[in-house]
């Protein structure tokens, strides 16, 4: 028999291997020991596995200067243009959001989290204007002025909370807009947690507590991650990296024909997906805040905003489903990140996500790679739609 004690030890706690006989096409007769699903939250070192690098390695062989580079705090809001504000805050009300402030051209949404607004829309052909990421100060902001294709540093007065804006273009035309001095919101309560009953007599804490829940939006929390597809996937990396305190979490490749380029694991590879976080030296960060994968065409994939928790979500499917919205793909949890997803269209036909439980990491998460394709994207939910990574 197989050896049945994986690493974490879960499935040979089960006691429930057992031999399971498979008939082929032809006939033939294969014995296998079938074990149940199993799941652990594992140290990232295990979970990345050999194909990867210190993060300080990467930086070395990838000739960047952490401290030189443009310091980020976080991604604080997104930046689209619609054709028809009414029907589009009508979707983004059902999504988990509401109105912080508006005008007969714009409109500012909030979650319930720390942020003024997570998300802004101006009235106009169908735009991507770019994800909003605050910085440590004004000089960091001087400094992005100083990056080639930036444009002038402009005052948001007009905006809930304030602060100022300086937008860039990468080499690609895609706009990046750097923010700084804000007035922070004031403290959000945030939602009860749902106590879980566990198989364990010792791990059933909810004694007496009957879970119930109301039907509704699944209400927004704050922007996690945007992304884009890239034509030249090699120097777009190299512009968000050297610029700004992006760093490598994961790594995407495909496989080459010869020896031309080797990965970390000393194969023939080329990377054509990357997922980035914001460098904050040993605090904890979101796995990913910005993503890019090389594509034939160039566009916005999606933007990602955190929910609550499970339940959470799926009544904010079941939302979203029961007032005729598309789904794109969901409920599912993700591989690379962890997070459980759930990707819905707007109403001017961008992709748009509900996500939550993602992972952390930190500056000494190793730099991972993994091969690409649908295989990579989740480990449970619906099949992947053909064209999603297009």
């Amino acid at each position: 028999m197989a050896d049945t004690s994986p690493s974490n030890g879960t499935a040979a706690q089960h006691g429930q291997d057992r031999p399971v006989t498979i008939t082929g096409a032809d006939g033939s007769k294969t014995t296998v020991d079938l074990r149940p699903n199993a799941g652990a939250s594992i140290p990232d070192k295990e979970a990345i596995g050999d194909e990867s690098e210190p993060l300080a390695t990467w930086y070395k062989k990838s000739n960047i200067d952490p401290s030189a580079r443009v310091q980020i705090v976080k991604l604080a809001h997104m930046r689209y243009q619609h054709p028809d504000l009414e029907e589009i805050t009508t979707f983004l009300r059902d999504f988990g959001m509401h109105i912080a402030k508006r005008t007969e051209t714009e409109i500012w949404y909030r979650g319930y989290g720390p942020d003024q607004y997570v998300y802004y829309a101006v009235k106009g052909e169908k735009k991507f204007l770019g994800g909003t990421f605050e910085v440590e100060s004004e000089a960091e902001l001087e400094k992005a002025s100083r990056i080639p294709g930036a444009g002038k540093i402009e005052d948001l007065s007009d905006a809930p909370g304030g602060g100022k804006l300086l937008i860039l273009r990468d080499p690609e035309g895609f706009l990046i807009n750097l923010l700084y001095g804000q007035t922070p919101v004031e403290k959000s309560e945030y939602p009860q947690k749902v106590i879980y009953n566990f198989e364990s007599p010792e791990d059933k804490p909810r004694v007496r507590k009957f879970n119930r829940f109301t039907p509704g939006p699944a209400a927004v929390h704050k922007l996690g991650h945007y992304g884009l597809c890239v034509l030249d996937f090699p120097k777009q990396l190299q512009w968000y990296t050297q610029n700004f305190n992006l760093a490598p979490t994961d790594f995407l490749y495909i496989p080459l024909p010869d020896e031309a380029s080797k990965g970390a694991s000393g194969k023939a590879t080329k990377d054509v997906a990357a997922f980035l976080h914001i460098d904050r030296g040993a605090d904890p960060v979101d796995h990913h805040t910005f993503f890019m994968s090389g594509n034939k065409t160039a566009h916005v994939h999606h933007c990602s905003f955190e929910v609550h928790d499970y339940d959470t979500q799926h009544l904010g499917h079941q939302w979203l489903a029961g007032k005729g919205y598309t789904s794109v793909w969901g409920i599912g949890r993700h591989i690379l990140g962890s997070q459980l997803f759930d990707y819905w269209w707007d109403t001017t036909g961008n992709m748009i996500e509900h996500y939550a439980d993602g992972d952390l990491v930190n500056e000494d998460t190793p730099v991972g790679w993994g091969s690409a394709g649908d295989e990579s994207l989740a480990v449970w939910g619906p099949e992947v739609p053909s064209w999603f990574l297009h």
